[in-house]
């Protein structure tokens, strides 16, 4: 096993290109995928989500760390796909019908797939029926929705009223987020969670998979 320090500094400090060469030269080395992630690339992020909670680091910082370990992990996801490797669990993520923004939902899918889940990208203006049939189709057991205006707040409560009438709410944990959302509206909507930030969206995704 070569030192998993070199691998972990590149996703830490942002360096995508270095992340990849590290990644393909241990994978060509018969290093075990596996043991990229968790040993260099899940603590590399759990450093980034401590440093962003002290504000040593900023949303620019997360997101090229996140583009770092992506890009290692764009290597490693089909090798661990063809061995039959389990995600820690699987997750539709989108912003909400009416709503274009995506940084914020970019960032908490990065850091999603960092963390060992599979990540379906619905995209932006996502309706209802489409998060529906995610969970249906590709049995996600997380829906993910992203707001960033709060005239398109109501859409949220719209997709679990909407998942309730298609039978598939009780098959999935619904975590909320963005810039106007509170975790009262989150209450107030039958949300299962809500966090306030990207890294706190994840550490609340490994606890809706627990529960």
């Amino acid at each position: 096993m070569p030192d998993p320090k070199p691998l972990y500094d590149a996703v830490l400090t942002g360096n995508a290109q270095e992340a990849k060469a590290l990644t393909q030269q241990a994978l060509d080395e018969g290093v075990d995928p596996l043991v990229l992630v968790n040993e260099s690339m899940v603590p590399a992020m759990d450093e980034v989500g401590r440093r962003f909670q002290a504000n040593e680091y900023f949303v620019p910082e997360l997101l090229i760390s996140a583009r770092a370990m992506k890009a290692a992990l764009d290597l490693i996801r089909p090798l661990l796909a063809s061995r039959g490797n389990q995600p820690v669990g699987r997750v539709a993520i989108g912003t909400v019908k009416g709503d274009l923004h995506d940084i914020g939902k970019n960032l908490v899918a990065s850091l999603l797939e960092g963390g060992g889940f599979e990540v379906i990208d619905l995209g932006v203006n996502v309706p209802p029926e489409q998060f529906i049939a995610t969970v249906k189709d590709r049995q996600a057991n997380i829906v993910a929705m992203s707001a960033l205006l709060t005239t398109t707040m109501p859409a949220m409560k719209t997709t679990i009223e909407a998942l309730k009438q298609a039978g598939v709410r009780d098959q999935v944990k619904v975590l909320v987020g963005g810039a106007p959302i509170t975790q009262k509206f989150a209450d107030e909507i039958g949300a299962d969670g809500y966090s306030e930030n990207a890294v706190g969206a994840v550490a609340l995704a490994k606890q809706a998979i627990k529960a």
